[in-house]
């Protein structure tokens, strides 16, 4: 019997249950009132003076009459020259490092613009960072920032929150702005997806290290998601490759064009914390024609200068590759990379490579292509991985759309062909799904094509949007992820790991479509609930990934004391005994089953404990009968 086939007949057996815990729990664990948020700093600007700076050496800024949200007065921002232009709050002196606040603001334009919140720090490498947080388009109203969270990464200086506007031309006025502690949120005591899904995958989150500061969004993670770590941006090339230092190496080096130079620092925090918390960290990613900057492709390393050689594009490939798995292996040695994406979306939805040029300037463009003139980069780069990853680190190809046929056999045949020179381990399927396309069958398909390939398969960045935010629109997103983690378990001895794209819908990058598990406050969704409904948590250690198998174990026959599906000998059949049962017949090296819970498991006392028995225990449970078949 198929693992999804267990998990449909378990449903009905704990829904009830599950959805009665659901509702106690949604009734004690809220986010904390607002009364209860310690206020940082607030102004409503009818003073005679304010503590806002301008960030250019243009503007002007008064306190004015002409506009106010409360009160008589809002701070104006004048004479602009630039977008980014605009009233700045210092904050080094106000706030901690490492730690959520949230902000609420009144800003507006006098006419049509797009008004950013943004923050800036310097990071101890002396690199300056700047992060949107939230835009918002301004048409001569006064526009809410309410409840908006933000945190500056530890070892970092000169933090600023400062709005900035897309119109050079327009004035800025802000009002009533205010920064409070985040309020404190319990957790829900419900059960964890790791062990609700260790019988079959790791269970995994992709997160930010602006998430660290937040103590339920953390909280979330380490009890659903550590079993796998991805970093949302900060191994990616664009944050690794350093160019100050990799041209004061050129310079220092005869004018050597083949070695760039890679920095851990915006990936330090996300590394401290694994390494603190033994938690596996999948590598995203090595190869991308996204965010990569061209300096990395040109000559001497500079951004308008012409495009290298295929020969000494090889050699940057190699180097940039080393240094980066030399680097965290010397700074981070007991840090587990335990999978890395390699390459990442290098094929089309039609199966082909992509178009030639700087995706810098056209989105969607290859910059490995221009150089390499087709997809003969890929080989290079698994080549060099494996050469220089970790011992047990296993190599994946990395796509989204890859349930459509055109990219699904471009994916298959590329696969094909490096398996073959023993230089990749598995397919990652991003998942970046919709409740409305593709289907659970289409899916499915592509699932049994990588399947067939003997790889290993990852899903590497599951989420699932909706358009429709109502109660009936969540309810129909979690069938669908419902749908998917059926298909998952029923092919997972191809699937090592599910990793989700996020926790919480919030800082999700498709926020306005509700993609996650978890609510803006923390609260698990009825997805969450469709996923986890009639599978038991197991907090044993996890199998390792095998391929498919069909096991029959035999038994000595009946013991004293003798009962039938009674497998954990605990004097009662209940869904427990399934779940044991199940990851025994798959040869589970981590299950513990005495031989009386062997015996007891030969449900039909043939002589073998095999799917056989566990489907007719599941039936006892379901009070089905011979009619019901």
């Amino acid at each position: 019997m198929s693992k999804s086939i267990t998990k449909k007949l378990l449903a009905g057996l704990t829904s009830g249950a599950m959805l009665a815990t659901a509702a106690a729990v949604n009734l004690t664990a809220v986010p904390a009132s607002a009364e209860d948020t310690r206020v940082i700093y607030s102004t409503d600007f009818e003073g005679d003076s304010f503590d806002f700076t301008r960030r250019g050496e243009d503007e002007t800024l008064e306190l004015t009459t002409e506009q106010a949200h409360g009160g008589s007065q809002s701070l104006c921002v004048s004479t602009r020259a630039q977008g980014w232009n605009g009233p700045q709050l210092a904050l080094d002196n106000l706030i901690e490092a490492n730690t959520e606040y949230v902000v609420t603001a009144y800003a507006m334009t006098p006419w049509y613009a797009t008004l950013t919140l943004s923050m800036q720090y310097t990071d101890e490498d002396g690199k300056i960072h700047y992060n949107n947080i939230l835009g918002q388009t301004c048409d001569g109203q006064w526009t809410a920032y309410e409840g908006v969270k933000f945190s500056f990464p530890a070892d970092t200086t000169d933090w600023y929150l400062y709005f900035e506007a897309s119109d050079a031309n327009v004035n800025i006025y802000l009002d009533d702005f205010t920064i409070t502690a985040a309020p404190e949120v319990e957790i829900e005591d419900i059960p964890a997806l790791v062990d609700v899904y260790r019988p079959y995958f790791k269970i995994g989150t992709a997160i930010m290290a602006s998430n660290l500061s937040s103590k339920p969004f953390m909280g979330l993670v380490e009890k659903h998601f550590n079993e796998s770590m991805t970093f949302g941006n900060e191994l990616k090339p664009d944050f690794v490759l350093d160019k100050a230092a990799t041209l004061a190496y050129m310079e220092a080096n005869d004018g050597d064009q083949t070695n760039p130079q890679i920095s851990l620092t915006s990936a330090k925090a996300l590394l401290n914390y694994c390494r603190d918390n033994n938690i596996p960290v999948r590598g995203h990613t090595l190869v991308w024609h996204s965010q990569t900057p061209d300096w990395f492709f040109k000559e001497n390393f500079s951004d308008d200068g012409n495009w290298v050689t295929e020969e000494v594009m090889i050699q940057r490939m190699e180097n940039y590759i080393k240094n980066v798995m030399e680097a965290l292996a010397e700074q981070y040695p007991t840090v587990e990379f335990y999978a890395w994406d390699v390459v990442n979306e290098a094929w089309t939805d039609g199966g082909q490579p992509r178009t030639a040029g700087s995706n810098n300037v056209t989105n969607g463009n290859s910059a490995w292509v221009q150089v390499f003139g087709d997809n003969s980069f890929i080989e290079y780069a698994f080549k060099f991985a494996r050469q220089y990853a970790p011992e047990g680190c296993k190599l994946y190809y990395n796509d989204y759309n890859e349930y459509i046929d055109g990219k699904t056999n471009a994916i298959c045949e590329m696969a094909a062909d490096l398996k073959e020179k023993g230089l990749i381990d598995g397919i990652g399927m991003q998942s970046h799904l919709a409740t409305n396309f593709p289907s659970a069958a289409q899916y499915k398909n592509a699932l049994a094509k990588f399947a067939q390939l003997g790889l290993d398969i990852q899903v590497t960045e599951l989420d699932i949007t909706t358009s429709d935010t109502s109660q009936a629109g969540l309810e129909t997103q979690a069938q669908v992820y419902s749908d998917i983690m059926d298909a998952l378990v029923e092919y997972s001895d191809s699937i090592s790991a599910v990793v989700f794209w996020g926790v919480t819908d919030d800082q999700s990058w498709r926020a306005s479509q509700v993609p996650l598990l978890f609510d803006k406050d923390f609260m698990a969704k009825p997805a969450y609930y469709a996923i986890v409904d009639g599978l038991e948590p197991v907090t044993t250690a996890p199998r390792e990934t095998t391929t498919t198998t069909t096991t029959t174990t035999t038994t000595s026959g009946p013991v004293e004391n003798f009962l039938a599906g009674d497998a954990d000998c605990n004097g009662a059949v209940e869904i427990n005994d399934v779940v044991l049962l199940s990851r025994y017949v798959a040869e589970d090296a981590a299950v513990k089953i005495s031989p009386e819970g062997v015996s007891n498991g030969d449900y039909n006392q043939d002589g073998n404990v095999d799917s056989t028995d566990i489907t007719a225990i599941c039936r006892l449970l379901a009070h089905l009968t011979d009619a019901d078949q």
